[in-house]
């Protein structure tokens, strides 16, 4: 890398910030400036400071605007840093202008002369991407290299290939410059990182969407073509689509976009699928506080169908992020249609949260079979944004999650990077007492990770019960399996802990069938008064089997193989390794209490 040189032209105005060269930093006075860069080498590496006011970057080659977004610049100190590429303007002229905002509220604009990121600006023809924040980056759950993440999306498969798009902003960890990220899996375990999908354009950023493989080529892009559909978000909200004739490493935008606009505010989200009873395609929309569906022939012109949403389930928040599929009821010869709605904020332990509601879809209208209840898919604080893959193979119905809550998102203690992704479960529809309930297991695909079985015992919790070392040389990564014999009264709490102390709790409560996860003191957990809110959740009566995947920064606990789930962030200094057992009421048999080492 080459690193700027600081030199000041006396004689005029300007002060000037040269790399032998290849870059200029032009102070324009007021926090206004220009980067003038002769493109040598395949990327220019930019300073961040997380805390920073964005920063406006406009991108012009030779003299044309060709890219704006937003990058929080360092002005104090570096915190990380992110990679912009130039190899496709090898031989152009490229400026960067920029303005700097107020570090506060009313205050002056910060000096460019004085800013870091002038001593900090570098050419690379690499960047390294490797995990620099290993202590709580996750090795089994998706997370992107660098950057921000929210919501997956786009998600299909095709060819043997699972294809992850999600929410990405390439330029820093927080929220922003919203484009399709994009991974591939033929594993749903192991994930190779692809280029940005879908960048921005003059009808705006790239918000959430889908996408299906056309196989009859009803759309005209070509047989098996697959097409993607995605809200364009600026002043308003509009759904645009783009296709791929090379199994997804390329996108072509369609010269008519928008396909798809409203004349609301909140407009977006578009979740297609092809609907057999009508032989049309169906655009699942999340406008406001409702759905709205739409269908088309041809995933071009689309006719509005029927709305859902008054007087039903949730309304705390913005409805976002729906889906609609069809699921066999286990144990009968009935099936049935689930319509997910994500909302924010209005989850049931604050924040954003995934809902359902079970019922039937003429193609037309969604009809709720329990319109007084609300049903939500996961009781964890940690589990939004939930969709699940267009053209799964054997009719499996697989979905993922935003492991993340947006009362914190942006806060939590990585930098580098910012959230990551539930597993991948797989979806069933299950009855209790009258009423029919979504299942959520993990994938059969993530039994592969167990590397080998280091402990299995079974044992009685009297007051207590300690098992003082799961495995040795524990890296954070594991499963661990067991069954509950539950007694009619009294308590039950399972604690993992580490060395310092740090510790989540899971209390089962025998008499009310309640599970509480409790993390206060899981580790750093002070940068939101709503990260500590304990979750709670029902469960069945009788024996309970427990399965707990733990991954470094996150707890995902599945009760009787998916009927009760809970999904948490934990930020601990080192790796829970220890577990804790206590009763009241009578001793508890666990049986079976099982460690697979990831």
């Amino acid at each position: 890398m080459k690193r700027l040189l600081f030199c000041l032209v006396g004689l005029f105005t300007l002060a000037t910030f040269a790399v032998a060269g290849d870059v200029e930093v032009v102070d324009l006075g007021d926090g206004h400036g220009m980067v003038r860069i002769n493109p040598t080498q395949k990327y220019l590496i930019l300073p961040v400071e997380d805390t920073a006011p964005d920063v406006s970057i406009s991108v012009m080659v030779d003299n044309v605007q060709v890219e704006t977004f937003t990058v929080r610049l360092a002005i104090n100190k570096v915190d990380y840093t992110v990679p912009y590429e130039l190899s496709k303007y090898a031989g152009k002229h490229v400026v960067l202008r920029f303005a700097m905002n107020p570090l506060e509220r009313g205050g002056a604009r910060p000096k460019v002369k004085d800013a870091v990121f002038c001593n900090n600006l570098a050419l690379a023809n690499s960047y390294d991407a490797s995990n620099k924040e290993i202590l709580w980056r996750p090795v089994y759950h998706f997370a992107p290299q660098w950057g921000w993440m929210n919501d997956p999306n786009g998600m299909v498969y095709k060819d043997g290939e699972y294809h992850l798009f999600y929410q990405y902003n390439p330029y820093g960890s927080r929220w922003g410059n919203m484009n399709w990220g994009h991974a591939i899996s033929r594993d749903l375990v192991s994930w190779e990182h692809m280029p940005v999908a879908i960048s921005p354009d003059g009808l705006g950023t790239i918000f959430s969407g889908s996408a299906v493989v056309d196989k009859d080529n009803t759309a005209g892009f070509g047989a098996n073509a697959i097409v993607a559909f995605y809200t364009q978000a600026s002043a308003r909200q509009m759904q645009s689509i783009a296709y791929s004739t090379d199994n997804g490493r390329t996108f072509k935008k369609y010269a008519g976009n928008p396909v798809l606009t409203g004349d609301v505010a909140d407009f977006r989200d578009p979740k297609v699928s092809w609907h057999e009873g009508t032989h049309k395609w169906i655009l699942t929309l999340a406008v406001g506080q409702e759905i709205r569906f739409y269908s088309s022939p041809n995933l071009k012109d689309w006719t509005y169908e029927s709305n859902f949403g008054e007087g039903q389930g949730n309304h705390g928040g913005v409805w976002e992020c729906p889906d609609l599929f069809e699921l066999p009821v286990a144990g009968t010869s009935q099936k049935k249609w689930v319509l997910i709605v994500n909302i924010n904020p209005g989850g049931p332990f604050g924040g954003s949260a995934t809902q359902y509601f079970v019922g039937s879809f003429d193609g037309h209208k969604f009809v709720n079979e329990s319109p007084k209840a609300t049903k939500w898919m996961d009781f964890g604080k940690d589990h939004y944004a939930t969709v699940t893959w267009s053209n799964a193979p054997q009719n499996r119905v697989i979905a993922l999650a935003w492991m993340s809550n947006w009362q914190y998102a942006n806060e939590v203690p990585t930098m580098q990077y910012r959230s990551s992704n539930s597993v991948p479960r797989d979806l069933r529809l299950f009855v209790k007492d009258g009423e029919t309930y979504l299942q959520s297991a993990p994938s059969p695909e993530l039994l592969a990770l167990r590397k080998d079985k280091v402990m299995s015992k079974s044992f009685s919790v009297g007051k207590a019960y300690t098992i003082d070392q799961l495995m040795s040389d524990n890296k954070g990564t594991y499963e661990i399996t067991m069954t509950v014999r539950q007694k009619k009264q009294g308590n039950l709490s399972m604690r993992l802990m580490n060395e310092q102390g740090e510790e989540i709790e899971y209390s089962l409560d025998m008499a009310k069938r309640e599970l509480t996860c409790i993390r206060d003191k899981s580790g750093v957990a002070g940068f939101s008064k709503d990260f500590i809110t304990p979750t709670v959740t029902q469960v069945d009566g009788g024996d309970l089997q427990l399965r707990f995947l733990v991954d470094r920064s996150s707890v995902e606990a599945f009760v009787n193989d998916g009927r009760f789930v809970m999904t948490n962030l934990v930020f601990p200094h080192t790796p829970y390794n220890k577990v804790m057992f206590s009763a009241t009421g009578g001793s508890v048999s666990v049986k079976n209490f099982t460690v697979y080492r990831f």
